[in-house]
């Protein structure tokens, strides 16, 4: 969901210099060689998950709807080009036209994915999908690490609640993109305004150690938290000593205070310390919320420990480790000729160097065993299978340049889906020691043609 579907105004400026140089002088080449108007298939896929990680998320696919909407070359944009001498005149005036009117199918936002699983299928003539590249596999690669991170994250968090907090260990823009693809991927809210106006997602947010330290005393600081904000405030208890912090919250908010936090300090022992104490003292409903540059492993290693949220920053918003998804935007097939009733071949990188591809315009589905647990993913072009018809996971996303009605859709039915999509997988999906990808992508038919 974005502004426009809120009702609230907003300017997208346009997208159409997120983009390599070489895109543009490949165009240059193609518009003067006659074969910028082939018609053309790319398909976005990765080789290979993470290095331990047994399923991707598919996230950013409403932002790359955005993308291919503002892609235009206006006024300042061409001027830039003609004064940096990028491409030439008869390139530049295509370029002053230009936008996207051919068809992209994709898997859902929020699905999960596997190597070699066609996430997206740009297709148009050559010279308008070329162009899309970057904007595309830099919107994917990011959010879909983010939300490959929350997924495990949240995963290891069972039915606690987390909050996306990264907004100070990451570029100001990229914080908001993490903020709606840690959405996706499970966390319950965000520390970040701006993703909170952009994308309706809920958001929290008390005091850091700074308000305490501003006060004279711990107890003045606490006074006046609760005087502000209610007795349901969560109060930063580790900023002196935990126990004398403590005691002193619920003198003052009383044992219907809301929260405290722990922020530093060996979580597991302290938060079963403060339990304990919060109990003694009649706050048996304070709830205990945990931060600290978290990860899915200090998360899991918290499961037994009597904590009530967890606030993760740094580590969801450089992917835990992976900060991309390693994605690519490969032409798989293209028209013998410009002409419009040429047919399709199959057309693939063959070099050495584990960077080959697979050629042909594909198809995707995934075969459950007898109790509809998701066994493999399977891949192929040329006819579907009979029994893997209603399994098919790509869906029509553009069509003629325009987003389709079904593509935009709200964040939580998008949660909803990955969580309905990582709760149909084997259940060694969750664990998080590492391992091979917990389906085998299986191919057909291919080099058939498409």
């Amino acid at each position: 969901m974005n502004t426009a579907d809120l009702g609230l105004p907003v300017t997208v400026p346009s997208t159409a210099l997120f983009t390599d140089h070489y895109e543009l002088t490949m165009l240059q080449a193609a518009l003067s060689g006659g074969t910028a108007d082939r018609r053309s298939v790319f398909e976005v896929f990765t080789r290979r998950l993470p290095d331990g990680r047994r399923y991707g998320v598919v996230a950013g696919t409403g932002r790359v709807l955005d993308a291919v909407e503002n892609f235009r070359f206006d006024g300042p944009l061409l001027d830039f080009l003609r004064e940096k001498n990028v491409v030439d005149g008869p390139t530049l005036d295509w370029l002053a036209d230009y936008h996207f009117t051919g068809d992209i199918w994709g898997y859902p936002e929020g699905e999960v994915y596997f190597p070699g699983s066609p996430i997206m299928r740009v297709e148009g003539s050559f010279a308008e999908c070329v162009l899309l590249e970057t904007v595309v596999l830099s919107i994917l690669n990011h959010d879909s690490a983010i939300a490959a991170a929350a997924s495990r994250m949240s995963s290891a968090a069972g039915d606690r609640p987390l909050i996306e907090m990264g907004a100070r260990r990451t570029h100001e823009l990229a914080a908001v993109a993490a903020s709606r693809a840690a959405y996706v991927g499970g966390f319950a809210s965000t520390s970040d305004l701006a993703a909170g106006f952009r994308y309706n997602i809920p958001t929290v947010g008390t005091s850091a150690h700074a308000f305490t330290l501003v006060h004279d005393s711990e107890r003045d600081a606490f006074r006046a938290q609760v005087d502000s904000l209610g007795a349901g405030t969560t109060l930063l208890v580790d900023t002196y000593d935990v126990t004398e912090a403590v005691r002193t919250a619920v003198e003052i908010a009383g044992p219907s205070l809301g929260s405290v936090r722990i922020d530093s300090g060996d979580l597991l022992l302290v938060a079963h310390r403060v339990r304990q104490q919060l109990d003694e003292l009649g706050a048996t409903g304070t709830k205990i919320t945990v931060t600290s540059d978290l990860d899915e492993y200090a998360i899991a290693s918290l499961a037994a420990a009597p904590v009530d949220a967890y606030g993760v920053g740094t580590q969801l918003v450089t992917g835990s480790g992976h900060p991309t998804a390693s994605m690519v935007y490969k032409l798989v097939a293209r028209a013998e000729s410009a002409d419009a009733g040429a047919p399709l071949v199959p057309v693939a990188k063959r070099s050495t160097g584990g960077k080959t591809s697979i050629g042909g315009r594909k198809w995707a589905a995934r075969r459950l065993d007898e109790r509809g647990v998701a066994e493999a993913e399977v891949i192929g072009t040329g006819q579907v299978p009979e029994e893997l018809a209603d399994r098919q996971l790509l869906v029509e996303l553009v069509k003629g340049g325009e987003v389709t009605a079904t593509a935009r859709e709200p964040l939580d039915r998008l949660r909803e889906r990955h969580a309905a999509a990582r709760a149909g997988l084997p259940l060694s999906a969750t664990q998080l020691s590492r391992g091979e990808p917990v389906l085998p992508t299986e191919y057909l038919h291919l080099g058939s043609g498409s």
